[in-house]
């Protein structure tokens, strides 16, 4: 029982990272119809701007807030250089430039770091926080955290002009520059802010999984799968796509199929909900006149 315990505690603190990355790629869905093959090595990339700063010396908290804005400036540069001159471009040419995207920021993270697989620091190092004897310290942790990075960007979006401007300008573009939205920058800074997110997720999973460039490989396909079983336009089911999914792995992983191939849990997620509920379990389902 003991062992259940921790194996659900662990997914938890897993699941939290799958569920913010989720949220980072339904963004990017809401607003282009299309999943962002390379938000994984982008927050990738991102995790290694925060260790370089820590190698160099910054607080760990420091090097946090500095890499989320340099993701954030990423996100709107990428979507305004890269992006942008292939919005009316056929679909199969945005994908490619998604799928491009990955190889380069593996590629570049590779020459500028190396292949070698690192350590990653934790801020919530030391004994487990409340006499909790299931979750570590860092899983403890990076739960707040992803919960703390959810409550902020449920704020941002309910609360704010800009939110409520950025969910227009996703949801009904047309309508949105009628009453004088600014859709194509909007668009940018739904970008900004998925790259800030991918960004907190690689921070939070680095210390769990060590750092190297394909270190957010199997991340990408458990968030992908948490996105669709929660609804891949529906930024609140993929986050509960992402927690059920990180359980789920856990417990697979643990007693069913074993730790060698519970990657496959992912992909069996992923098809059964596409064959049984492709809107997945709170998406619309979308009906179009032909």
């Amino acid at each position: 029982m003991v062992e259940l315990f921790h194996q659900l505690a662990s997914g938890l603190a897993l699941g939290g990272v799958y569920a913010i990355t989720a949220l980072a790629l339904v963004m990017i869905f809401q607003a282009t119809q299309l999943v962002n093959f390379a938000q994984g090595e982008m927050a990738m990339f991102s995790t290694y701007i925060a260790w370089w700063l820590m190698q160099n010396g910054w607080d760990y908290w420091q090097a946090f807030g500095v890499t989320v804005v340099f993701s954030f400036v990423g996100g709107v540069v990428i979507e305004r250089v890269v992006v942008r001159p292939f919005a009316q471009a056929p679909v199969l040419a945005s994908v490619i430039v998604f799928i491009g995207l990955s190889f380069i920021f593996n590629a570049l993270a590779g020459f500028f770091f190396g292949y070698s697989v690192q350590s990653f620091d934790t801020p919530f190092d030391g004994r487990p926080w409340f006499g909790n004897k299931f979750m570590s310290a860092h899983e403890s942790g990076s739960v707040v955290v992803s919960l703390v990075v959810l409550a902020l960007v449920f704020a941002f979006f309910r609360f704010t002009p800009l939110g409520l401007a950025m969910r227009a300008a996703a949801q009904n573009p047309a309508s949105a520059r009628l009453v004088g939205v600014r859709v194509g920058w909007m668009l940018a800074l739904g970008w900004g802010l998925a790259a800030a997110i991918g960004a907190v997720a690689g921070m939070m999973a680095a210390p769990i999984v060590y750092l190297d460039p394909n270190m957010m490989g199997g991340i990408l396909l458990y968030a992908f799968a948490g996105a669709v079983l929660g609804g891949i336009d529906n930024p609140w089911g993929a986050v509960f796509g992402g927690f059920t999914v990180g359980i789920a792995e856990n417990l697979l992983g643990a007693y069913v199929v074993g730790e060698e191939v519970k990657l496959s849990v992912a992909l069996i997620i992923i098809i059964g909900v596409l064959v049984a509920k492709p809107s997945g379990l709170f998406g619309r389902r979308i009906v179009a006149r032909v």
